[in-house]
Protein backbone atom coordinates (compact mmCIF):
# COMPACT_ATOMS: atom_id res chain seq x y z
CA UNK A 1 0.00 0.00 0.00
CA UNK A 2 1.59 3.02 -1.07
CA UNK A 3 0.55 6.32 1.17
CA UNK A 4 -0.06 9.77 -0.70
CA UNK A 5 0.71 12.92 2.04
CA UNK A 6 -0.90 15.38 -0.13
CA UNK A 7 -0.55 18.23 2.46
CA UNK A 8 3.31 17.64 1.96
CA UNK A 9 3.00 17.77 -1.66
CA UNK A 10 0.89 20.56 -1.75
CA UNK A 11 2.19 23.41 0.05
CA UNK A 12 5.99 23.58 0.28
CA UNK A 13 6.09 27.00 -1.12
CA UNK A 14 3.29 28.51 0.47
CA UNK A 15 5.24 27.49 3.56
CA UNK A 16 8.30 29.49 2.55
CA UNK A 17 6.18 32.42 1.74
CA UNK A 18 4.22 32.63 5.39
CA UNK A 19 4.37 33.92 8.67
CA UNK A 20 4.09 31.84 11.34
CA UNK A 21 0.38 32.71 11.98
CA UNK A 22 -0.14 32.18 8.43
CA UNK A 23 2.08 28.72 8.76
CA UNK A 24 -0.13 27.79 11.40
CA UNK A 25 -3.28 27.73 9.66
CA UNK A 26 -1.69 26.19 6.11
CA UNK A 27 -0.41 23.18 8.89
CA UNK A 28 -3.72 22.69 10.24
CA UNK A 29 -5.36 22.99 6.39
CA UNK A 30 -3.06 20.33 5.09
CA UNK A 31 -3.65 18.23 8.33
CA UNK A 32 -7.48 18.58 7.37
CA UNK A 33 -7.04 17.56 4.08
CA UNK A 34 -4.72 14.59 5.23
CA UNK A 35 -7.66 13.77 6.98
CA UNK A 36 -10.67 13.71 4.81
CA UNK A 37 -8.68 12.82 1.70
CA UNK A 38 -6.85 9.51 3.18
CA UNK A 39 -7.98 8.99 6.61
CA UNK A 40 -9.16 5.40 5.60
CA UNK A 41 -5.58 4.90 3.66
CA UNK A 42 -3.70 6.11 7.02
CA UNK A 43 -5.47 4.43 8.97
CA UNK A 44 -5.13 1.55 7.52
CA UNK A 45 -1.20 1.70 7.10
CA UNK A 46 -0.53 2.28 10.63
CA UNK A 47 -0.69 0.12 13.76
CA UNK A 48 -2.12 2.64 16.44
CA UNK A 49 -0.92 2.06 20.52
CA UNK A 50 -2.39 3.99 23.45
CA UNK A 51 -0.74 3.24 27.29
CA UNK A 52 -3.71 4.01 29.75
CA UNK A 53 -2.74 4.77 32.85
CA UNK A 54 -2.78 1.79 35.47
CA UNK A 55 -1.67 -0.32 33.38
CA UNK A 56 1.48 -1.70 31.47
CA UNK A 57 0.12 -2.89 28.34
CA UNK A 58 -1.18 -1.17 25.60
CA UNK A 59 -4.24 -0.39 23.71
CA UNK A 60 -3.55 -1.37 20.07
CA UNK A 61 -5.60 -0.87 17.26
CA UNK A 62 -5.37 -2.45 13.96
CA UNK A 63 -7.79 -1.00 10.91
CA UNK A 64 -7.43 -3.22 7.96
CA UNK A 65 -8.40 -2.11 4.62
CA UNK A 66 -11.27 -4.88 4.48
CA UNK A 67 -12.99 -2.62 7.37
CA UNK A 68 -12.33 -4.64 10.01
CA UNK A 69 -11.17 -2.44 13.37
CA UNK A 70 -8.95 -5.30 15.62
CA UNK A 71 -8.23 -4.20 18.91
CA UNK A 72 -5.75 -5.75 20.89
CA UNK A 73 -6.47 -4.86 24.78
CA UNK A 74 -4.04 -6.74 26.95
CA UNK A 75 -6.13 -9.71 27.58
CA UNK A 76 -8.75 -10.24 25.02
CA UNK A 77 -9.26 -9.16 21.51
CA UNK A 78 -12.15 -7.27 20.38
CA UNK A 79 -13.51 -6.55 17.21
CA UNK A 80 -15.84 -4.64 15.11
CA UNK A 81 -16.55 -2.84 11.36
CA UNK A 82 -15.50 0.49 10.79
CA UNK A 83 -16.29 3.39 8.27
CA UNK A 84 -15.21 6.85 7.31
CA UNK A 85 -18.51 8.79 7.17
CA UNK A 86 -19.14 12.66 7.31
CA UNK A 87 -15.45 12.79 9.40
CA UNK A 88 -16.15 10.78 11.63
CA UNK A 89 -15.04 7.30 12.01
CA UNK A 90 -18.55 5.22 12.69
CA UNK A 91 -18.00 1.59 14.41
CA UNK A 92 -20.58 -1.46 14.86
CA UNK A 93 -21.13 -3.80 17.74
CA UNK A 94 -17.90 -5.20 19.44
CA UNK A 95 -17.26 -8.72 19.53
CA UNK A 96 -14.67 -10.47 21.91
CA UNK A 97 -12.84 -13.23 22.71
CA UNK A 98 -13.64 -14.12 26.66
CA UNK A 99 -10.43 -15.15 28.38
CA UNK A 100 -10.18 -14.33 32.49
CA UNK A 101 -8.06 -10.89 32.60
CA UNK A 102 -6.78 -9.26 35.67
CA UNK A 103 -9.13 -6.52 37.36
CA UNK A 104 -6.85 -3.85 35.74
CA UNK A 105 -6.98 -5.16 32.18
CA UNK A 106 -10.70 -6.03 32.49
CA UNK A 107 -10.89 -2.33 33.21
CA UNK A 108 -8.98 -1.29 30.16
CA UNK A 109 -11.32 -3.73 28.03
CA UNK A 110 -14.63 -2.06 29.79
CA UNK A 111 -12.38 1.62 28.65
CA UNK A 112 -12.54 0.23 25.41
CA UNK A 113 -15.55 -0.94 24.75
CA UNK A 114 -16.98 2.32 25.64
CA UNK A 115 -14.80 3.78 23.21
CA UNK A 116 -15.48 1.73 20.42
CA UNK A 117 -18.74 0.21 20.60
CA UNK A 118 -21.38 1.50 18.13
CA UNK A 119 -20.07 4.84 17.91
CA UNK A 120 -20.09 7.97 15.55
CA UNK A 121 -16.14 8.73 16.67
CA UNK A 122 -14.76 12.46 16.46
CA UNK A 123 -10.77 11.91 15.48
CA UNK A 124 -8.04 13.98 13.79
CA UNK A 125 -4.98 12.34 12.38
CA UNK A 126 -1.82 14.50 12.47
CA UNK A 127 0.26 13.01 9.59
CA UNK A 128 3.05 16.01 9.36
CA UNK A 129 5.62 13.68 10.79
CA UNK A 130 4.92 10.44 8.45
CA UNK A 131 7.20 7.89 10.89
CA UNK A 132 5.22 9.08 13.90
CA UNK A 133 1.79 10.05 13.36
CA UNK A 134 -1.09 10.51 15.98
CA UNK A 135 -5.24 9.47 16.28
CA UNK A 136 -7.18 11.85 18.63
CA UNK A 137 -9.88 10.32 19.21
CA UNK A 138 -12.93 11.96 21.25
CA UNK A 139 -14.59 9.68 23.84
CA UNK A 140 -18.66 10.33 25.09
CA UNK A 141 -17.85 12.77 27.62
CA UNK A 142 -15.40 14.98 24.93
CA UNK A 143 -11.74 13.89 26.48
CA UNK A 144 -9.31 13.37 23.91
CA UNK A 145 -7.20 10.04 23.78
CA UNK A 146 -4.11 10.22 21.37
CA UNK A 147 -3.26 7.09 19.82
CA UNK A 148 0.17 6.71 18.60
CA UNK A 149 1.00 5.01 14.88
CA UNK A 150 3.70 2.61 13.83
CA UNK A 151 3.57 1.86 9.97
CA UNK A 152 2.70 -1.66 9.47
CA UNK A 153 4.82 -3.91 8.21
CA UNK A 154 3.29 -4.03 4.80
CA UNK A 155 3.36 0.15 4.57
CA UNK A 156 7.32 -0.06 5.23
CA UNK A 157 8.15 -3.18 3.33
CA UNK A 158 5.86 -2.45 0.40
CA UNK A 159 5.06 -6.11 0.00
CA UNK A 160 2.90 -8.81 1.24
CA UNK A 161 3.54 -11.01 3.36
CA UNK A 162 4.27 -14.62 3.23
CA UNK A 163 2.96 -16.68 5.89
CA UNK A 164 5.64 -19.52 7.35
CA UNK A 165 5.20 -21.76 10.71
CA UNK A 166 8.62 -22.01 12.82
CA UNK A 167 9.32 -24.91 15.75
CA UNK A 168 11.52 -22.60 18.35
CA UNK A 169 13.78 -25.09 20.41
CA UNK A 170 14.53 -23.68 23.85
CA UNK A 171 18.14 -23.66 23.84
CA UNK A 172 20.10 -21.01 21.22
CA UNK A 173 23.38 -21.28 20.06
CA UNK A 174 26.49 -18.81 19.52
CA UNK A 175 27.09 -18.12 15.58
CA UNK A 176 28.63 -15.47 13.75
CA UNK A 177 26.88 -13.86 10.70
CA UNK A 178 28.29 -10.28 9.65
CA UNK A 179 29.37 -10.64 13.16
CA UNK A 180 29.37 -12.87 16.53
CA UNK A 181 26.06 -13.46 17.73
CA UNK A 182 23.62 -15.79 19.63
CA UNK A 183 21.29 -17.43 16.94
CA UNK A 184 17.59 -19.28 17.68
CA UNK A 185 17.01 -22.75 16.48
CA UNK A 186 14.19 -23.42 14.44
CA UNK A 187 12.45 -26.01 11.86
CA UNK A 188 10.04 -24.88 9.49
CA UNK A 189 6.71 -26.69 9.49
CA UNK A 190 3.92 -26.97 6.98
CA UNK A 191 0.04 -27.31 7.76
CA UNK A 192 -2.60 -29.03 5.37
CA UNK A 193 -5.91 -26.88 5.31
CA UNK A 194 -7.60 -28.78 7.80
CA UNK A 195 -4.22 -27.86 10.07
CA UNK A 196 -3.02 -31.67 9.95
CA UNK A 197 0.84 -31.58 10.01
CA UNK A 198 2.36 -32.36 6.62
CA UNK A 199 5.90 -31.49 6.60
CA UNK A 200 8.05 -31.13 9.68
CA UNK A 201 12.18 -30.39 8.91
CA UNK A 202 14.26 -33.02 10.68
CA UNK A 203 17.42 -31.04 11.65
CA UNK A 204 17.38 -27.97 13.41
CA UNK A 205 18.57 -24.77 11.31
CA UNK A 206 20.33 -21.64 12.92
CA UNK A 207 18.31 -18.47 12.35
CA UNK A 208 20.39 -15.32 11.90
CA UNK A 209 17.58 -13.15 12.06
CA UNK A 210 15.17 -10.93 14.62
CA UNK A 211 11.87 -12.01 14.22
CA UNK A 212 10.30 -9.09 15.27
CA UNK A 213 7.68 -8.98 18.22
CA UNK A 214 8.61 -12.53 19.47
CA UNK A 215 9.95 -13.25 22.53
CA UNK A 216 11.87 -16.72 23.26
CA UNK A 217 11.83 -18.51 26.22
CA UNK A 218 14.95 -20.86 27.07
CA UNK A 219 12.42 -23.11 28.99
CA UNK A 220 9.67 -23.12 26.21
CA UNK A 221 9.49 -25.03 23.06
CA UNK A 222 6.93 -23.13 20.40
CA UNK A 223 5.40 -23.09 17.34
CA UNK A 224 5.08 -19.76 15.95
CA UNK A 225 3.35 -18.27 12.87
CA UNK A 226 5.41 -15.51 11.18
CA UNK A 227 4.78 -13.06 8.39
CA UNK A 228 8.13 -12.87 6.21
CA UNK A 229 8.51 -10.04 4.01
CA UNK A 230 11.15 -9.40 1.18
CA UNK A 231 12.70 -6.53 1.43
CA UNK A 232 13.54 -4.40 -1.38
CA UNK A 233 17.16 -3.88 -2.21
CA UNK A 234 18.79 -4.94 1.14
CA UNK A 235 22.16 -3.79 1.84
CA UNK A 236 24.96 -5.68 1.67
CA UNK A 237 25.24 -7.04 5.13
CA UNK A 238 21.33 -7.36 5.28
CA UNK A 239 18.89 -10.14 4.94
CA UNK A 240 16.87 -10.28 1.92
CA UNK A 241 13.79 -10.65 4.39
CA UNK A 242 12.18 -9.04 7.92
CA UNK A 243 9.96 -11.37 10.02
CA UNK A 244 7.10 -10.30 11.82
CA UNK A 245 5.37 -12.52 14.94
CA UNK A 246 1.91 -13.15 14.10
CA UNK A 247 0.93 -16.02 16.22
CA UNK A 248 1.83 -18.34 18.63
CA UNK A 249 0.02 -21.48 17.82
CA UNK A 250 1.66 -23.87 20.81
CA UNK A 251 3.91 -23.80 23.19
CA UNK A 252 5.39 -26.43 25.93
CA UNK A 253 6.93 -25.83 28.82
CA UNK A 254 10.65 -28.07 28.72
CA UNK A 255 12.03 -29.26 31.98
Amino acid sequence: MKLKFLAIALFPLTLAACQSSDMQKVGDLAVSMVQQQNADKTLAAYQWSYQPQGTNKPLVLNFNDQQHLSIATGCNTQGTSWKIEKGQIVTADLMSTMMACSPELMKQEQFSSSLFAKRTIPFVLNTQDVNKPTLTLIDATGQKIVFEGKMTPETQYQTQAETIFLEIAPETKKCTGVAPQTCLQVREIKYAENGVKTQVDKDWTLFYNHIEGFEHNPNERQIIRVKRYEIKNPAADQSKYAYVHDMTIERATVK
